[in-house]
């Protein structure tokens, strides 16, 4: 598993050193200051100077956040914030880009620039806050919200099937894919470090809370008296466990997984199933786990190597430049033309 990068030279900065002059624009008690504190808390263990940090981000609440960072940043169209990111970071390769998307702005009308982001593995960190509704626009269903969610734009119900993100970016083909949870002040910066330190595209889903138009809508797991027994953190090389008192775990009985618990029945650890963070049909399966039947997985559920676009898009063009420069005057006056009757 990656881990997070080495210190900087220069001079030692804070996390006061990354948080901007811009006063923060979001609701009281919204879920995205957390992930604000946790990102500015992070970033200078990350050994990036900040000259070589940008933030990018589409429309929506979530959106608003390259202003809140002291570091460069686009604050860019609806949905259209990866491929701004594509493009500067295969122009710009040493730089550290952050794309802040939001559950409507990612999958909705940014939906096929996420799905080609992803599997075109462009070097980018993507960090979703995902709080199952609209909330700039106050309050419609978006592509997250549950199955007979009421909004405004749902009076009697959304009859839409809901997208699952991490799974999304799984059957994508992302070589990085995570999940945590706003107010998990321990577990977020985990994952932040880990995603910052992996080559190749990262994701990370964010359970944030939205107390306007969507309040309490993690709460049956994600709530501290819930956590323990109803949220699996799932690490590469450990066993599928969870509740107070670790007493509970995940097998698989044949290829189904099932909830069973230590002790009864025979049930040992060795009897639990051993993630793999390298196994994307593994990570799919596990993606799969939801309340009530199952705990709801957080942590990292794919990390592998492959080549990524910005770098294979470096040497092809080097490759080029390597056959000389070519003749414009001699490909203008060529006889390779054609006549338009």
């Amino acid at each position: 598993m990656t881990t997070s990068a080495p210190p900087v030279d220069g001079p030692q900065v804070t996390r006061k050193d990354f948080v901007s002059d811009q006063d923060v624009r979001w609701c009281p008690g919204c879920g995205d200051y957390s992930i604000l504190a946790q990102v500015q808390k992070t970033m200078p263990d990350l050994g990036i100077a900040r000259e070589k940090l940008v933030f990018v981000s589409g429309i929506g609440c979530s959106s608003r956040f390259p202003y809140y960072m002291n570091t460069y940043g686009f604050h860019s169209i609806h949905g259209r914030a990866m491929t701004l990111a594509t493009g500067l970071k295969s122009h710009n390769p040493d730089l550290s880009v952050w794309v802040i998307t939001g559950d409507g702005d990612g999958l909705s009308i940014g939906g096929n620039h996420f799905l080609h982001t992803l599997r075109r593995n462009v070097d980018l960190n993507v960090i979703m806050f995902n709080n199952r509704i609209y909330g700039l626009t106050k309050g419609q269903y978006s592509p997250t919200s549950e199955m007979g969610k009421k909004t405004k734009s749902s009076p009697l119900g959304t009859i839409e099937h809901p997208i699952n993100p991490v799974r999304t970016a799984i059957a994508a083909e992302a070589t990085w894919v995570g999940r945590s949870i706003d107010v998990d002040t321990k577990h977020l910066p985990q994952m932040i470090s880990t995603m910052a330190a992996h080559k190749g595209v990262s994701f990370l889903e964010v359970f944030q809370n939205c107390n306007i138009f969507n309040d309490k809508a993690f709460d049956h797991f994600t709530a501290k008296t819930e956590r323990s027994e109803r949220v699996i953190t799932i690490e590469h090389g450990q066993p599928l466990r969870f509740g107070a008192e670790g007493n509970k775990g995940i097998r698989l009985l044949g290829h189904k997984p099932e909830v069973v618990t230590i002790g009864e029945n025979g049930i040992t650890e060795k009897d639990l199933l051993v993630y793999d963070s390298s196994d994307p049909t593994l990570a799919y399966m596990v993606s799969q786990l939801d309340f009530p039947d199952f705990p709801v997985p957080v942590g990292v559920f794919v990390d592998i190597q492959r080549p990524t676009y910005d770098e294979l898009l470096s040497q092809q063009v080097k490759d080029a430049r390597a056959k000389g420069v070519p003749d414009l005057q001699g490909l203008l006056t060529g006889s390779n033309t054609w006549t338009v009757a």
